[in-house]
C-alpha cells in the first residue's frame, strides 16, 4: 500500500521550489500526497521565487533555474495545488509522514501556528517521519514533549537556515497570481520574522547539534536525517530534501 504524506505549505509566501521539489519527488516515488494550508486555498509562490533572473542579495547568485520556474508555473497552471485541505482538518492518524515546506511566509502562518504544533506532537507520539525545509524547521521548536515540556527536537541534530543568510532589509510578500480570494498579505517585515538558527540551537539544547552551512549551494545542498526528523537548509536544498524524504520513507 502506498504511503500517505501530508505536506504543509504557506498561504502567505511560499518559495515555489520548496514545495515543487519535494512534491514532485514524493509523487514520482508513488506516495499519496495531500496538501494542507492554513486557509485551505492554493499556496501561491512569492513573485521573487518564480523570477528567473532573481539574484539572492545575501548569497549573490541566481537561485531560480529556468527549468524549476517552468515546472512551478506548470503545476500552478494544471491546478495540482488548488485543492488543499485546511490544517485544522488534518489528522496525524490519517498519514504516514509529514513534510512542512518553507519560504518567507512560513514563519507567518506555519511556524507559529499552534494547530501545526499540535499536529507535529501527534505525529511525534505516533512515531512517524517528519520533515521540514528552510524556515519551516522552526515549527518543530514549538512542538513540545509531554514528559518534560522540552521541544520534540531536543537532543537531535537538525539543519537550520544559517544566521549569515539573515538580513534586516524590508521584506514584502507579494504573491504570483494573487487574487481577492487569495491575496496573501501586505505585511512588510524587517528581514525574516526571527533568526532560525538561534531558536533551533536553543531547542536542541546542549545534547543536540545544529548544522548551518553558509557556503551551501545547489551542488552542495544540506540535508540531515535524525529519526524521526528530516531537515534541510533552504531553497538550494529543496531537491535533496525531497530525495531524502523518499529515501527514508522507502526503507
Amino acid at each position: 500500500m502506498s504511503k500517505k504524506v501530508l505536506v504543509l505549505a504557506s498561504n502567505l509566501g511560499l518559495w515555489g521550489e520548496e514545495l515543487q521539489a519535494p512534491w514532485d519527488a514524493l509523487k514520482k516515488a508513488g506516495f499519496e500526497v495531500t496538501l494542507a494550508t492554513e486557509k485551505g486555498i492554493t499556496p501561491l509562490p512569492l513573485i521573487l521565487s518564480v523570477d528567473k533572473g532573481f539574484v539572492d542579495p545575501v548569497q549573490q547568485y541566481n537561485v531560480n533555474p529556468a527549468e524549476v520556474v517552468d515546472r512551478i508555473l506548470e503545476i500552478l497552471g494544471n491546478g495540482e495545488w488548488d485543492t488543499p485541505i485546511k490544517i485544522s482538518d488534518a489528522k496525524a492518524s490519517d498519514f504516514d509522514a509529514l513534510a512542512i515546506v518553507g519560504g518567507p511566509g512560513s514563519p507567518l502562518d506555519l511556524v507559529g501556528n499552534a494547530k501545526v504544533h499540535r499536529l507535529i506532537e501527534d505525529f511525534y507520539y505516533q512515531g512517524k517521519i517528519m520533515g521540514a525545509l528552510c524556515y519551516a524547521v522552526g515549527a518543530f521548536v514549538w512542538a513540545r514533549k509531554k514528559e518534560d515540556g522540552k521541544s520534540v527536537i531536543h537532543g537531535k541534530t537538525m539543519v537550520a537556515h544559517p544566521k549569515e543568510w539573515d538580513f534586516t532589509g524590508d521584506l514584502p510578500y507579494p504573491l504570483y497570481n494573487a487574487t481577492p480570494a487569495n491575496p496573501g498579505t501586505d505585511l512588510v517585515t524587517a528581514g525574516f520574522v526571527f533568526p532560525l538558527q538561534v531558536i533551533v540551537e536553543d531547542a536542541v539544547g546542549d545534547t543536540g547539534k545544529v548544522i548551518a552551512v553558509a557556503s551551501a549551494n545547489r551542488k552542495e545542498p544540506v540535508v540531515h536525517f535524525d529519526f524521526p526528523f528530516v531537515s534541510a537548509q533552504s531553497v538550494e536544498s529543496s531537491i535533496a530534501f525531497g530525495d531524502k524524504m523518499v529515501e527514508v520513507l522507502s526503507n
